[in-house]
């Protein structure tokens, strides 16, 4: 695996980045402005990857394509096709996004992501995305959630499947599927399920660890890696004999220092892997 993280940190130059994440012990990155940014730029920032051989992992659109808002939802959706068509500028492994959610918050949970019709609008509005940016050398990616479309392997599937295009594929990140007894508790064999299903679309993943909480309904609770009970070892296998060179980022830590001691922490777990 390529490991990385998923902050870019406050830096002065594409130099100035590029040797942070050296110094952090990257070997992927995701790319650090966005399509605001002057073509002069995104390509000093291109070149500065490029030269210490890192994988551009990931482009990230991170925003709500499902808004009930329409003007929100049209601001979204300009920012998916235009981060995409970056990705593919950049050449990114994938674009990720969620799906997104009619939820007030833009990727919170709501009965209403469960419905035929939230479904219908994921799947269009993906084709739209795709239709739109038109990438030749990546791919969009949806991020798996615990409360939005797509909730399983299965379903997942079922979305590929239905959006119908070849530069769609898959963003894993495993442990927000995590939010069942069965899968946490039997993690190897989810584990197998979601690589045997869905392997062969896998463009990059997310890494960080989770807990169950000690309370009267189920609970999980994001870790930094090391400090919970997800089996990051079976994990990081099943990526290896996937793709010896995916970009796994760590991510959802709050200060260069933790992701620093992430960074030293699963380095040195995964030596040699």
């Amino acid at each position: 695996m390529r490991l990385g993280i998923s902050s870019s940190w406050t830096h002065t130059s594409p130099e100035d980045w590029a040797n942070q994440m050296v110094e952090m012990g990257c070997r992927s990155v995701v790319f650090p402005v966005d399509y605001h940014t002057k073509v002069n730029l995104i390509d000093e920032y291109v070149k500065a990857a490029n030269e210490r051989d890192f994988v551009i992992a990931e482009v990230g659109a991170w925003c709500n394509p499902l808004d009930k808002d329409a003007g929100s939802r049209a601001a979204a959706m300009e920012r998916c096709v235009e981060q995409l068509k970056l990705a593919d500028y950049v050449g990114a492994r994938c674009c990720v996004n969620i799906s997104g959610s009619a939820s007030d918050k833009w990727d919170g949970a709501a009965f209403e992501n469960f419905s035929d019709e939230f479904y219908d609008g994921v799947v269009n509005s993906i084709r739209e995305i795709l239709d739109k940016a038109n990438p030749k050398n990546t791919f969009y990616t949806i991020e798996p959630m615990p409360w939005t479309v797509p909730v399983s392997p299965d379903e997942y599937l079922s979305l590929i499947k239905d959006v119908n295009h070849e530069q769609f594929a898959v963003h894993m990140d495993i442990v927000n599927w995590l939010c069942s007894w069965d899968r946490y508790f039997k993690q190897r064999e989810f584990m197998d399920d979601v690589f045997a299903k869905l392997g062969a679309y896998i463009k990059s993943c997310h890494l960080k660890d989770a807990i169950l909480l000690d309370g009267f309904t189920f609970q999980i609770k994001e870790m930094p890696c090391g400090q919970g009970k997800f089996d990051m070892d079976y994990y990081v296998d099943k990526i290896n004999a996937l793709d010896s060179q995916m970009p796994v980022l760590i991510e959802h830590l709050h200060s260069e220092n933790e992701f620093r001691e992430s960074m030293k922490y699963v380095n040195k777990r995964f030596a040699g892997k």
